[in-house]
């Protein structure tokens, strides 16, 4: 594994420097719908090789940061580097896990299939999957678990198999560093076990994967690095001190249906 990157330090205007060696520098990023405000005056560093959680109430915006990161969504302003280059230049090196929701699960394709577009940018859109790139995809299946799936349409898959299959396919693409938005999102426990071993594995590869996670419960077990947004930034940094319960409160603040959550985590923090 890489080393790790110290945080920049903090310049005099309050700005966080932006050096070009991070996997994810954001610099002034706002995203608004209607002229509504979604996200709004991003300021972030991620270090390499990090577990990181984004953390935050419903509605905080923290899908909408990543597919901002992804250019799937326009920008109001700011900016957003991948090792110094936008996302357009850097593509080959992201990989992306999207909402499941998000998915038409009825498009007549097999698992193998969706795995084998992870490939599609190693060997150009218009070119035909060949032996190799499916023996890639097949080994891909395997590592999550669903091996024996790959024949089948995704359709007839369950919801946890169906998030293997998307989990798979980043794979596929060996990507320097991923993009997860809710992968651990109503699937079953023995789904959500295989994909914290996909993300120890990534981590112990020395990847670095941003994950959108609503569990407030396991976030000091599954992540050591979190951002915790709500519309902003409250906080980001090493889970063992980000994860405090002044943050937490800043960060939900009355939103009363969360205090269970919140007070369940917080026993997490105390052992």
């Amino acid at each position: 594994m890489k080393p790790f990157v110290d945080p920049p330090v903090i310049p005099v205007d309050g700005r966080p420097e932006h050096p070009d060696n991070l996997p994810l520098s954001i610099h002034d990023l706002t995203v608004a719908y209607h002229r509504k405000p979604v996200i709004w005056d991003i300021e972030l560093n991620i270090p390499e090789g990090k577990l990181v959680g984004v953390v935050g109430p419903n509605g905080a915006g923290k899908s909408t940061l990543l597919k901002a990161c992804l250019d799937l969504v326009p920008k109001t302003s700011g900016e957003v580097k991948i090792y110094g280059e936008s996302y357009k230049k850097q593509r080959s090196l992201i990989g992306y896990v999207p909402q499941r929701e998000s998915v038409d699960w009825d498009f007549p394709v097999s698992a193998l299939d969706v795995v084998a577009m992870g490939t599609y940018r190693k060997i150009g859109w218009f070119k035909w999957v060949g032996k190799a790139q499916k023996k890639l995809a097949r080994e891909a299946l395997e590592r999550v678990g669903i091996g024996h799936l790959g024949d089948r349409q995704i359709s007839q898959l369950s919801g946890g198999q169906q998030q293997r299959v998307f989990l798979a396919r980043a794979l596929a693409q060996d990507a320097k560093v991923y993009f997860m938005d809710e992968p651990f999102a109503a699937v079953d426990a023995a789904t959500e076990q295989a994909i914290v071993a996909l993300l120890k594995e990534l981590n112990k590869a020395g990847k670095t994967c941003l994950v959108v996670h609503h569990d407030l419960a396991t976030v000091k077990r599954y992540f050591d690095w979190l951002v915790l947004l709500n519309m902003r930034v409250v906080a980001s940094g090493p889970t063992a001190e980000i994860f405090t319960k002044d943050n937490l409160q800043k960060t939900y603040g009355g939103k009363l249906s969360l205090l269970d959550d919140v007070a369940e985590a917080l026993r997490h923090v105390g052992r």
